[in-house]
């Protein structure tokens, strides 16, 4: 039985701005606003709030999209809602109707604590995508906390001093280094309730009851999707999403899924204002294009500037995000939705399109009889220059080094295994990934690289500003629909994204369509070089200081510092002019990925300094 419960919540008003206050209280018979605190409001004693009645209390960060069905469908089963029209009141009534079956019927991005006196128990929800997070913590004897922000938790929790316990085990840091990001809060007694995710906390235990994204994942096989069906369904995404109180922006790219959202929003007559945000280097640029494809599509168009400070920037957000999250294009998503943020406080945007649609190269070179894997397994993978990132060369120099390595989660590495073997001075066995392995790219990167990079790099981004971002692909529908059909009925033909693209021709220009893609990304080596935004300065400051990782070994992590000194000059030899395609070594995201983890490591050391003072 969970004795004591506080229930605290920053509201971000998006619908039913009069109704939807938080916590939402229910008695059983009507919603309990004097039971709750207000900004201002004296503090309530205990014996104010004892009561026997059965309440429920919930809290709630996102937006169930299908909230009008459920809500409907609540009334006809005799629930009286209080609220106009109110998301949260859904949560309320549906926890009491349907218990722990809830989840699986909201279309949604949330998180939701939904505290039960009857059950004596507090429980935590998480969408099926893993777009909202919620991260937990014990923080001692029956004390449990929970925030949708890791670092808030860092923060509260005290400790004397910097040790394993606040940096994590040694084999999550080390998963961390691999990958630049990971499931959990790098803390023993913390974690992440997963995407799909259902956790019941009472005073006796924590308990994950289960995960249904695991245990219930359509299969591959199961559907067939046709070009008119997947248009449906977008539709009917978009026109979901763009149910809010406020104005409503779409963060419109060069890109395809961008792009065949501009198309259904103009042909649906949703009031919505395309934003493009003009990065500050070229090569990234794509406003242009975005213009093009907002005055062919009818669109609004906002193009605003980037006024952007990347060193300043990305020290913040580390900080705010309490986690060393290493995906450099984090900056880049926060100056976009900075910039969205002067048009509407939500914001569509195309998330998910190539993890679902099968749009990474990757995911055609791990596949039955892909040519590539076979030959480029058998070339000494030295042979590739590795200058260049976005060359076909380096390309094919990381898919042979995954080939006789770590298989195909080496390609999403950053330090893949050979590298890591060389940071860490121990070759690390890699589970569940041997040479030649032929991989589901798209389902393992829906289980994996969406969650814990993709979508956690645009919660963070836009809640330091903050908007709402909803993405329409990642729909509960689209979803199961695309996990179960065939590979090769997502890719006519072996063209990646193929099955998505031919829709996204019914809205918008072959040339825009068969651009190549780009991604969103920042030039950070290049910025490492030039010292654009005072990079460099923060770079060095950092990996040449006399303590870059404070913390860091007493958790079992050595790094070698002279192979991080040879990766600085690597780098700038890299930058140079030479007609030597082997002369240097681009290891810009590499050596982003140790400034953040010097950024990260320092902030936890900073941390249990001010708790040791406070002690005393």
């Amino acid at each position: 039985m969970v004795v004591d419960v506080a229930l605290v919540h920053r509201r971000l008003s998006i619908i039913d701005h009069k109704g939807g206050y938080q916590p939402m209280v229910h008695d059983g018979k009507r919603l309990r606003e004097d039971l709750t605190y207000q900004p201002g409001d004296e503090p309530k004693l205990a014996h104010e709030l004892a009561t026997d009645l059965p309440l429920v209390g919930v809290v709630f960060n996102g937006c169930v999209y299908n909230h009008r069905v459920l809500r409907t469908e609540l009334e006809s089963s005799g629930c009286k809602f209080e609220t106009d029209h109110s998301d949260t009141e859904v949560v309320v009534h549906g926890w009491r109707a349907w218990g722990a079956g809830l989840p699986q019927r909201l279309d949604s991005m949330h998180v939701a604590g939904i505290w039960d006196r009857v059950r004596g128990a507090l429980v935590l929800t998480r969408d099926q995508t893993g777009q909202k997070p919620v991260y937990v913590i014990e923080m001692g004897p029956g004390l449990f906390a929970f925030a949708s922000e890791a670092g808030a938790l860092r923060a509260s929790k005290p400790v004397s001093h910097v040790s394993s316990d606040r940096l994590g085990s040694c084999s999550e840091l080390k998963h961390w280094l691999r990958f630049g990001w990971g499931k959990g809060m790098l803390s023993p007694s913390g974690g992440q309730v997963p995407p799909d995710g259902f956790m019941e906390v009472d005073s006796e235990h924590v308990s994950r009851l289960r995960s249904v994204q695991k245990r219930d994942r359509p299969k591959r096989g199961t559907d067939d999707l046709s070009e008119d069906r997947v248009q449906r369904l977008i539709r009917d995404a978009v026109r979901s999403c763009s149910d809010a109180d406020v104005p409503i922006a779409l963060l419109l790219s060069g890109g395809v899924d961008s792009g065949l959202l501009a198309g259904v929003s103009a042909e649906l007559g949703l009031d919505i204002s395309a934003v493009t945000v003009r990065m500050p280097a070229d090569r990234c640029d794509e406003s242009s294009v975005a213009a093009e494809i907002a005055s062919h599509t009818g669109l609004r168009h906002h193009i605003v500037g980037c006024d952007s400070e990347p060193a300043d920037d990305l020290v913040r957000l580390i900080h705010r995000l309490g986690l060393p999250f290493a995906d450099s294009s984090l900056l880049p998503t926060y100056w976009a939705c900075r910039a969205a943020a002067e048009v509407g406080k939500v914001t569509l945007v195309g998330d998910g399109g190539d993890e679902l649609f099968a749009g990474y190269l990757r995911h055609t070179v791990f596949q039955e009889r892909s040519i590539i894997r076979s030959m480029v397994s058998h070339v000494p993978s030295g042979l590739f220059p590795a200058r260049d990132p976005s060359s076909r060369l380096d390309k094919l120099g990381r898919f042979s080094r995954a080939a006789k390595h770590g298989g195909y989660p080496d390609l999403l590495s950053i330090f893949d295994t050979e590298m890591l073997a060389r940071l860490t001075g121990q070759a690390e066995s890699v589970r569940g990934s041997t040479t030649g392995t032929c991989v589901d790219g798209p389902q393992y990167d829906f289980m994996n690289y969406l969650p814990h990079d993709l979508l956690r790099k645009s919660d963070t981004a836009s809640m330091a500003v903050p908007i709402e971002l909803r993405a329409p692909l990642l729909s509960r529908p689209i979803v199961n629909a695309c996990l179960a059909t065939p590979l090769n009925v997502l890719m006519p033909g072996g063209e990646r994204k193929g099955l998505l693209k031919r829709v996204a021709r019914r809205y918008l220009p072959n040339h825009i369509v068969d651009r190549p893609k780009r991604g969103f990304a920042i030039p950070v080596g290049q910025w490492f070089r030039s010292d654009y935004g005072s990079m460099r300065t923060l770079l060095y400051d950092h990996l040449q200081s006399s303590n870059p990782f404070p913390g860091l070994a007493d958790a079992g992590v050595e790094i070698n510092m002279e192979f991080i000194r040879q990766m600085l000059r690597e780098h700038d030899a890299a930058g140079g002019k030479s007609i030597n395609p082997w002369h240097g070594r681009d290891h810009s995201q590499r050596l982003y990925l140790l400034l953040v983890l010097s950024i990260w490591t320092h902030w936890i050391a900073n941390l249990g300094r001010s708790a040791g003072i406070e002690r005393r």
